[in-house]
């Protein structure tokens, strides 16, 4: 089960293909070959990356 690489939460929704939308902090997470790439959405509805904050073992995600 997918979990959220910033919070823990398992309270994930599917928002698109390989879109996901943790609904504890409300940021967007993306899979894409066993990575986690995790968005900020800003008010203008663009995305800034937060990949920087994690290291890579914390994105993994073994399907």
């Amino acid at each position: 089960m997918l979990k959220c690489p910033n919070c823990t939460s398992k309270d994930i929704g599917k928002i698109g293909i390989n879109q996901y939308y943790c609904w504890n902090c409300f940021i967007e997470l993306t899979l894409s070959k066993g990575v986690i790439y995790t968005h900020q959405v800003e008010e203008d509805g663009s995305l800034s990356s937060l990949d920087d904050l994690f290291d890579e073992q914390e994105r993994q995600y073994g399907m």
